[in-house]
């Protein structure tokens, strides 16, 4: 009789990382970011639900944290944060439960707790140590490259959104109908690859790794100019100026002179994107004194908006309910959709669904109630991380910023969505203290 030994078989990758992940939950954070970049083919915006790579991605996070907090095997949230995400539940809820349609509110109340509870508190969880903060802003510079690279062809080769009739707008994979979520993943990107790079100006940093950050961080201005959106470069360039001044002030100052410089050889020498981003520069200085027709109906948007709140002050309308009630508080003059063009879905007129600016959102839908509870959150958040944190942890400082600056234009809504959540999470994790008191990671 022969025994034959079976050779034990090595554990595949899936099995691998099976392995890996829940011992290192900050891998789903950073895939919720990557995921970001596969495209949708969603056509439709006036879906009521829209379910992305990245947002199945976010919820794994979740789940797996849930998993983990049940076991035991984290720590419970510090009071400061269970209160302040808590807040934003509660004025979530009770919008939802005082709506003008419950029904329909109902799934804008599960959208609000996913973005701005659910996985921001997960990401807090997810990201423990220097090596998870890393890897997640490393993710957002990675996806920022690719989207980079991708704009940056579609406007050097003419296959972009429309743009003055032509199309030069770089939207990366996402198209036109989605036309900020590439400048937002751009400026993300470059705002991690610039505080990756000044983390590592203390003794002992990787000089090939600041050299790379910088690198990427001066490629991504250019996909960024080329996106033409006046929002992501008034939030890049508060954002950046914040995340220098509270590095080094004289830094700040070198980095103005360098990328004044910068743009002047780029713009003016090599003339790209010189016409588009010239015109779109100056058309800033004008938005309040001969607004174009895109303007226009922003600022009608946050009027209706208002009204709107006029009439339900305490709660609002209900999260969702500004859609349904746009037209009964409009003025005439407001546009029934804006322009979108591209190769792919030729030209559609998408019709404005938001007022176009998160803190608007909030008082129509969540009335005073909702307003104090996100009020506290971001402002909680900003002065943590104004106050401690520190070398890479300035990443989350900046990118929050750009967060609660683009706000002022900008509301959730489309593909990257999930990664305000995640900038959420992050800053969570550097502004506030952890369960057992031994600060944030950065501090």
């Amino acid at each position: 009789m022969s025994l034959t030994l079976a050779r034990p078989q090595r554990p595949t990758s899936l099995r691998r990382l099976a392995a890996i992940v829940p011992a290192r939950p900050s891998l789903l954070a950073a895939a919720t970011v990557l995921l970001v970049c596969v495209p949708t083919g969603e056509k439709d915006v006036t879906a009521a639900v829209h379910v992305t790579a990245a947002d199945v991605a976010s919820m794994a996070l979740v789940a797996l944290i849930a998993l983990d907090a049940l076991r035991g095997r984290i720590p419970a949230l510090h009071p400061a944060a269970a209160l302040l995400f808590g807040g934003v539940v509660v004025a979530a809820g009770a919008a939802t439960v005082g709506s003008i349609d419950p029904a329909a509110s109902l799934t804008g109340f599960v959208r609000l707790t996913q973005v701005f509870v659910l996985v921001p508190a997960a990401v807090l969880c997810a990201v423990r140590d220097r090596f998870d903060q890393r890897l997640v802003l490393g993710s957002f510079v990675a996806a920022a490259l690719v989207q980079g690279v991708v704009g940056a062809h579609q406007y050097l080769t003419g296959t972009g959104a429309s743009y003055t009739g032509r199309p030069i707008r770089a939207v990366g994979t996402f198209g036109a109908l989605d036309i900020m979520a590439m400048s937002t993943v751009v400026a993300y990107g470059l705002l991690a690859a610039l505080a990756l790079a000044l983390a590592e100006r203390r003794p002992g940093g990787s000089r090939r790794l600041r050299i790379a950050m910088y690198a990427s961080a001066a490629f991504l201005t250019f996909p960024l100019a080329v996106s033409f959106s006046r929002g992501s470069w008034i939030a890049t360039a508060v954002a950046a100026t914040v995340l220098l001044l509270r590095a080094d002030a004289r830094l700040a100052v070198r980095g103005a002179v360098v990328g004044a410089a910068a743009a002047v050889v780029l713009v003016g020498g090599f003339g790209l994107g010189g016409d588009g981003v010239t015109a779109r520069l100056s058309s800033i200085g004008s938005v309040s004194a001969a607004p174009d027709q895109s303007v226009s109906d922003r600022y009608d948007l946050w009027a209706t908006a208002g009204r709107i709140w006029q009439d339900h002050p305490v709660t609002g309308a209900g999260p969702k309910a500004f859609q349904q009630l746009r037209d009964s508080h409009a003025p005439l003059r407001l546009s029934s959709g804006s322009d979108a063009e591209d190769s792919t879905i030729g030209f559609q007129r998408e019709p404005l669904l938001s007022p176009h600016n998160m803190y608007f959102l909030v008082l129509s839908e969540q009335g005073l109630v909702g307003v104090v509870a996100y009020l506290a959150l971001f402002l909680a958040l900003l002065i943590g991380c104004l106050r401690r944190a520190t070398g890479a942890g300035l990443a989350a400082l900046a990118l929050l910023a750009w967060v609660l600056v683009d706000f002022l234009y900008a509301d959730i809504g489309g593909t990257t969505t999930v990664l305000t959540s995640v900038v959420l999470g992050l800053a969570a994790r550097a502004a506030l203290p952890d369960p057992d008191s031994t600060g944030a990671y950065g501090a």
